[in-house]
């Protein structure tokens, strides 16, 4: 009997000459994950882009943070909800209700879906990142049925 070992995505594979694949679970590789929703209003446009999106227009914009981590703490939790949703306010709340190609961190950079997830991921991340739990994305929608998603950079989630 011949063995060998392979490993796809969080799932390990030792595969038998005999009997074929079978799952080799890992308890390391599962986690928690936690996600909070929030939502602001706010207008951009897009320089250099050819059509409507050039001219500045508004969305109401939808938001989800997701932390994971391996461990919860002595109550339970793998994060407190109330300061999640604090930090995700101070990083979203000066989003509300602006233009924002006027804002500093989009100064260089068009304020697409794409870099608004960024700009939220690497934020959240210095507020939020432990030992224990990280930012792991961040999913941002500007209309339904459109989403641009941010995921965990390394080291970071």
């Amino acid at each position: 009997m011949q063995n060998w070992h392979c490993r796809f995505g969080n799932v390990n594979f030792l595969r038998s000459t005999v009997h074929g694949l079978q799952p080799e679970f890992s308890y390391r590789w599962f986690m928690f994950e936690i996600s909070v929703k929030t939502h602001f209003s706010g207008a951009h446009f897009l320089k250099g882009y050819s059509g409507v999106c050039a001219n500045l227009h508004g969305h109401n914009w939808e938001v989800e943070v997701f932390l994971r981590g391996r461990k919860t703490d002595s109550v339970g939790m793998l994060a407190d909800f109330r300061q999640v949703k604090t930090a995700i306010h101070e990083v979203v709340g000066p989003l509300d209700h602006k233009e924002l190609n006027a804002l500093a961190m989009f100064a260089r950079q068009n304020p697409s879906s794409e870099n608004l997830a960024r700009y939220l991921f690497r934020a959240l991340s210095k507020r939020l990142n432990s030992r224990r739990v990280k930012v792991h994305r961040v999913w941002v929608s500007e209309s339904p049925g459109t989403s641009a998603t941010y995921w965990g950079e390394r080291g970071n989630g």
